[in-house]
């Protein structure tokens, strides 16, 4: 545990200046964040100082850094690590601002002495943007978001085969009541930590997120993300039901596909075969608004597909036509025979070839996760544990002089004034957030550059210490992700271009 910097101590009791809180902590106890106790009059970072392994041989095992711990996968030799950085998780804050980062190390990758400033920020303008993938319908544009009746955040618009969340933000945490502030940011907090968290969007579905794993919308699991749409499934399927099927009508919120009127269709000669969609036709074989959204067939709110038919035209559609209907994801489908009357009969079961077209919608679906990215602004506050004269970082950044990473994963910053910055939780160690009951998010954020270009943007360089240095209070050390790349990698700056 890192040992912290307090400025007054009053009865026994330390002032912990680690946050706008100011907590006067007893011997024993932990500050209302948990993040900071008194152990034996010393001002205690609780949660343990991490560093990331560039090493191949744990498969990414946690492994720990505490006495006694008993670890067949390493023998305690740092200088047999391949690589090792610093991340600012438990690595503590800068508050009450005007102090240099909790750790500035230096050390030397690929003949180049570089530097790293890791601090923890707290961040009272930060949320989470949240993809959930699925085409069942959340609710509204623009609807709330709650966790126990407080508004969190808001539904944005949708893209691809996935529904938006946009959570959190300064206005929810500081800007309404007390409760909603609280709620907003604990909600933020197990989301970026990785637990699963229930919501309720205001006229739409009941959902649970968790982080990398599937969607629970209205109690019901999600498992797939649509193929595409209506369209894009007819043109990419079209050859495996040209010769099987005289019709398919893929059913789908956004882009109702119908194969005969399809240019897909078309090109493959299927004839006309007198079918009329219910909806507003956009351009041949492309149909929307042929329901309203729901979580039913497609992400809308019908369990017949019939019901968007209308009568077929007698003077082109004939008895034994074989119509195949199908969602986006293969998970609802129907073959059916036109009777003497032209009226659609279901069949109870099948033929092999359609069957076959109907798993490989399904098999070309990717599994439904939910993505959880933070995201914060790094404000002048946190830039001055970095710099005495903080612009210099905001340009060293946007000229890709300096590399920013949240946890040892990459971040990636926003063109424009600051630093935002949005990072996939998922790549992150364990546990990497913490809170302050101000409240506000506490994030860990690093700053990789050469050392020469620290010194020149005003860096605190009597603060530098070497890597070793910050390696001996490490209390634990996670593998780096096979997919990620290494902070301190040359071309992850300008100067290597």
């Amino acid at each position: 545990m890192v040992k912290q910097a307090s400025e007054s101590t009053i009865d026994g009791k330390i002032r912990c200046d680690a946050c706008p809180v100011m907590c006067y902590i007893s011997e024993g106890r932990s500050g209302a964040c948990d993040r900071y106790a008194n152990v034996g009059g010393d001002l205690i970072r609780v949660d343990p100082l991490t560093i990331i392994e560039n090493r191949k041989d744990n498969g990414g095992q946690l492994v720990s850094f505490l006495p006694g711990a008993e670890d067949k996968d390493w023998d305690g030799d740092l200088v047999q690590a391949k690589r090792s950085f610093v991340t600012a998780v438990g690595a503590g804050t800068t508050y009450p601002d005007y102090k240099p980062a909790p750790f500035i190390v230096s050390q030397r990758e690929g003949g180049v002495d570089m530097v790293t400033v890791v601090t923890e920020g707290i961040f009272s303008y930060c949320g989470a943007k949240v993809k959930i993938d699925t085409d069942r319908y959340l609710g509204p544009e623009t609807s709330a978001v709650r966790v126990e009746g407080e508004p969190v955040g808001h539904v944005t618009t949708g893209e691809y085969g996935s529904q938006m969340l946009s959570l959190g933000g300064v206005h929810h945490l500081t800007g309404g009541t007390k409760k909603e502030g609280r709620l907003t940011c604990d909600a933020l907090l197990r989301l970026c930590n990785g637990e699963a968290v229930a919501m309720t969007i205001d006229g739409g579905a009941g959902i649970v997120v968790k982080a990398g794993t599937a969607p629970v919308i209205n109690g019901v699991e999600e498992q797939r993300m649509r193929v595409g749409c209506g369209s894009a499934t007819i043109g990419m399927f079209a050859k495996q039901w040209a010769r099987h099927v005289d019709e398919v009508v893929v059913v789908d919120d956004h882009i109702t596909g119908v194969l005969s009127e399809h240019q897909a269709g078309r090109v493959l000669d299927i004839p006309a075969t007198g079918i009329r969609i219910k909806g507003r036709r956009s351009t041949p074989g492309r149909y929307f608004q042929v329901a309203e959204p729901g979580t039913g067939w497609g992400g809308t709110n019908i369990s017949d597909p019939l019901s968007i038919l209308g009568a077929f035209d007698p003077k082109t559609a004939y008895p034994g036509l074989r119509l195949l209907m199908v969602s986006t994801t293969g998970e609802q489908y129907g073959y059916y025979i036109l009777d003497e009357n032209l009226v659609p009969a279901l069949q109870t079961s099948l033929p092999e070839d359609i069957r076959l077209s109907v798993e490989q919608i399904a098999e070309n679906c990717e599994p439904a996760v939910c993505s959880v990215l933070f995201m914060g602004g790094a404000g002048g506050s946190l830039r001055a544990g970095v710099t005495r004269n903080p612009v210099q970082l905001t340009r060293s950044v946007k000229d890709a002089l300096t590399y920013v990473s949240c946890g040892g994963a990459p971040a990636y910053v926003w063109p424009g004034g600051g630093i935002t910055v949005m990072a996939d939780v998922t790549q992150m160690p364990a546990n990497s957030f913490g809170y302050v009951p101000t409240p506000a998010l506490v994030a860990p954020i690093e700053f990789t550059m050469r050392l020469d270009d620290y010194r020149a943007l005003g860096g605190h360089m009597e603060a530098v210490v070497p890597i070793e240095e910050a390696l001996k209070v490490a209390e634990r050390k996670v593998a780096q992700r096979q997919d990620a790349p290494w902070p301190t990698e040359s071309q992850n700056f300008k100067w290597q271009a």
